[in-house]
């Protein structure tokens, strides 16, 4: 085998590779050879069958499949032997193939960078911390309270706070309205929960009787093809119902199935001191991103640029999609999710791990608002570059993360994946069967898992050898901060298994 480097510029590597004519030819006659022993001819003993019968009957076939082998196996071996790191499976052209002649080809491969030697003794970032207020405590227990606030029936006209029981049926001149039908609805008078002028016209209203109610819905009304339009909503009263005092006791943390209001008010502040927890990491891995993405600066290999760019860019293209059609449609449905929950993986070579999709990675990432139209002057061309400038930083710090794991031996542990399979069994109930069976048919499905709990914990371990002043915040500071610019909380990197920074 003769192997030439033709081209080799920043990761992109080129080779001519020759297979000579006899060495192909050895391997279709070791492969007919094997035929003859256990295809059965008539008219021929088993294992007697001649090679040229053989070759007049399989050599076609049997050629295209040692082309196959032949070019799969002198690539792997032409990347072993340059100690090559392939990003992704290489790229072939034949140049040149025919029974009796040589095999010429091209490879075309992408490899990884070398990652810059990682040191984050002076890196100095943020940790916002969070008390939780007395008054938020209380807040919250009051909207419980309102949560599970009786009522029972009474039998006077309806006032303002009580709620009605009836059977409701909307239109908009002969048109039934969508959703704005129904039976049994409970409507709580007062509440300022549908069009403005409907709940007004109920009050006074007694069981049994029937009401018309005669609205016009609001000019910036969601459904664009109810705005400003008059509509007409037939009423009967079925119940009225007298809502019992709000009463925050024992009582109160008996009906959310706990033993008294001070478990109760416990729960309650350990469950915001595990949000604004959550919000301070999500703050605090951002900051830590953007002092990365500052600090390293390297080439990526462009294959990975593109493939990260064409999934951020067909997420664009999906939200504008939803977000024409719930413009014109009220009924819309949740617009798809990029990278769904249970997402599809995009290849990578033999020599790596898989790359899942973007969807772990759930720091804050400054992306352009992917359901908003481009802003004047900035068309579709500007757009995709902002995305591809999103999708190298993406890509790099995906690398980085993955070298830092590997050469600090940071592994995800079969327990680990085990629990994370539980929590997304748990998201589907009625369907836990069949997600479980999902996770156990599609690998990639697992990798996927895997990728977010390697991050967080190469995070952790950058965090712990970091400089980190934690600063005091109130709640409202917090969440202020916690979403700069307006930016996405979705997807920020591509996760890397470790093993692709150590692949070759």
């Amino acid at each position: 085998m003769e192997v030439t480097e033709t081209g080799a510029e920043g990761l992109k590597r080129e080779f001519r590779i020759v297979v000579p004519a006899g060495e192909l030819e050895d391997k279709v006659v070791s492969r007919l050879d094997e035929l003859g022993r256990t295809i059965r001819l008539p008219g021929f003993r088993p294992g007697k069958v001649p090679m040229q019968i053989l070759r007049r009957r399989y050599g076609p076939s049997v050629l295209g499949e040692v082309l196959e082998s032949t070019v799969q196996g002198s690539s792997a071996d032409t990347i072993s032997d340059h100690n090559l790191r392939p990003a992704l499976p290489p790229k072939f052209d034949i140049v040149s193939f025919g029974e009796g002649a040589d095999l010429e080809y091209k490879m075309m491969v992408e490899i990884l960078p070398d990652i810059p030697e990682s040191n984050f003794g002076d890196l100095g970032i943020e940790r916002l911390v969070v008390e939780v207020p007395e008054d938020s405590v209380d807040a919250a227990i009051a909207r419980i309270a309102e949560q599970q606030r009786k009522s029972e029936p009474v039998e006077r006209p309806a006032q303002d706070g009580d709620i009605l029981v009836v059977d409701v049926e909307g239109r908009v001149g002969d048109q039934e309205i969508p959703g704005a039908s129904g039976k049994d609805r409970h409507i709580t008078l007062g509440s300022g929960g549908f069009i403005p002028g409907f709940e007004e016209q109920l009050i006074g209203a007694a069981t049994g009787e029937h009401r018309t109610v005669r609205v016009t819905f609001p000019g910036d009304y969601g459904a664009a093809e109810l705005a400003g339009k008059e509509a007409e909503f037939a009423v009967d009263v079925k119940e009225v119902r007298e809502r019992a005092p709000v009463a925050i006791d024992d009582e109160l943390g008996k009906a959310v199935g706990l033993e008294s209001l001070a478990e109760l008010r416990q729960e309650v502040q350990q469950q915001m001191e595990r949000d604004y927890a959550a919000a301070s990491r999500l703050r605090l891995k951002r900051a830590l991103l953007d002092k990365l993405a500052e600090r390293y600066d390297f080439l990526v290999p462009p294959g990975m640029v593109e493939l990260e760019f064409n999934n951020i860019w067909a997420q664009h293209q999906a939200e504008q999609e939803f977000q024409k059609q719930n413009d014109g449609d009220s009924e819309a449905e949740e617009p798809p999710a990029a990278a769904a929950d249970m997402p599809e993986a995009v290849e990578a070579p033999e020599a790596a791990a898989p790359m899942p999709d973007a969807e772990p990675m759930a720091a804050m990432e400054g992306t352009p608002d992917a359901g908003a139209e481009a802003a004047p002057g900035d068309g579709e061309e500007s757009v995709k570059a902002q995305y591809r400038n999103i999708a190298e930083r993406r890509v790099r710090l995906g690398l980085l993360l993955a070298e830092v794991g590997r050469s600090n031996n940071i592994t995800v542990t079969q327990e680990e994946i085990n629990q994370a399979i539980t929590r997304e069994v748990r998201r589907h109930p009625g369907y836990e069967r069949q997600a479980l069976d999902f996770y156990r048919q599609n690998p990639e499905a697992v990798a996927n898992l895997r990728a977010p709990i390697f991050e967080d914990k190469v995070v952790d371990f950058i965090v712990e050898l970091a400089k980190v002043e934690e600063r005091r915040v109130t709640p409202q500071e917090l969440l202020a901060l916690s979403d700069p610019d307006g930016e996405t909380t979705a997807s920020v990197i591509p996760p890397v298994d470790p093993s692709v920074a150590n692949a070759g």
